[in-house]
């Protein structure tokens, strides 16, 4: 990308599009556009087609989306279909209609169905179900990425799908109700530290594995991606690596430095039982993360710390 190309990110408040942000201001891009939902709702075709007549955008990342841990996607089904795929494709259509040169996608891992082989591999994209507690997000990024792949097809456009792991860093969700395990899991600790409580509970066994990229990781492949790669399949973003959830409990714990006794509901669902990205793709391209687990959980917590502290003086 050029340094005074016009690159509009899409949901730039949200925890990809703000790492996506830092990244771009911090490799000298200038000529930044973004919008606040309450500015521009992406849902609503009419205003999404005006802004990318009045702005001339040349790149897009589309990090904008509904996204929430297994509470959020069973509670609200039909706002994360519904939410994800109005903001999409108004935003992809538009981004056809209007020349951009080439738009990001962000998917997630969670397209890919309940039981497919480990590592998880990008050609098992629709190769068996999904996992139910997610289905409906899930089936909404799919269409995003199968939008892409059509609109490539039938108009030549450069727009490509990238499938991050689970996610967590700046800006993340730390509600408990709404947000994914290790967000969730760090406030848990903390307001058990602090309220000098006996034990924390975790949802389901502790045993599901799961893999965990930095969102400033992200950030840094998307910028890789945009420059290195072009093609109609959606290509994987992760550490390669995974470990159990009573194993990630157990790193917040002591980052948190609490000190009580962890428990498990096992009335609570687990939800997939693993989801490791297979990575040979991104790395034969050169690209591989960089920031440890142990030590991303740490500059997390510090970052929920300053948050709650800015919080106690507004």
């Amino acid at each position: 990308m050029e340094k005074q190309a016009r690159i509009y990110v899409a949901g730039h408040r949200g925890l990809v599009g703000s790492a996506i942000l830092r990244k771009l201001q911090s490799e000298g891009y200038e000529n930044i556009v973004i919008r606040t939902s309450s500015e521009l709702d992406l849902r609503n075709q009419q205003q999404v087609d005006e802004f990318f007549y009045n702005e001339n955008i040349d790149y897009v990342f589309l990090a904008a989306a509904k996204v929430g841990g297994i509470l959020a996607n069973n509670t609200y089904p039909a706002e994360f279909i519904y939410d994800n795929i109005m903001m999409q494709s108004n935003v992809i259509h538009a981004a056809y209609k209007y020349g951009v040169k080439k738009l990001l996608f962000l998917g997630s891992s969670c397209i890919y169905p309940k039981h497919a082989p480990q590592p998880m591999s990008e050609d098992v994209l629709l190769t068996g179900e999904l996992e139910p507690t997610n289905e409906p997000y899930a089936i909404a990024k799919i269409a995003g990425i199968k939008m892409c792949q059509a609109y490539n097809r039938q108009y030549g456009t450069n727009f490509i799908s990238v499938m991050p792991t689970n996610l967590y860093g700046p800006n993340d969700n730390f509600e408990i109700e709404t947000s994914h395990v290790l967000p969730a899991l760090i406030r848990k600790f903390h307001e058990a530290k602090v309220n000098n409580e006996p034990y924390v509970t975790i949802w389901g066994t502790g045993k599901p594995r799961r893999e965990l990229l930095h969102v400033d990781d992200l950030a840094d492949a998307c910028l890789f991606l945009m420059d290195n790669y072009e093609g109609d399949e959606p290509i994987n973003v992760g550490t390669g690596e995974d470990l159990q959830i009573k194993e990630l409990a157990g790193l917040i714990k002591k980052v948190v430095g609490y000190e009580g006794d962890v428990q498990y509901d096992l009335n609570k669902p687990d939800g997939t039982p693993r989801k490791l990205l297979d990575m040979s793709c991104i790395n034969k391209l050169g690209w591989y993360s960089k920031i440890g687990l142990e030590k991303g959980i740490k500059m997390t917590y510090d970052w929920y710390l300053d948050l709650k502290n800015d919080n106690m003086f507004e």
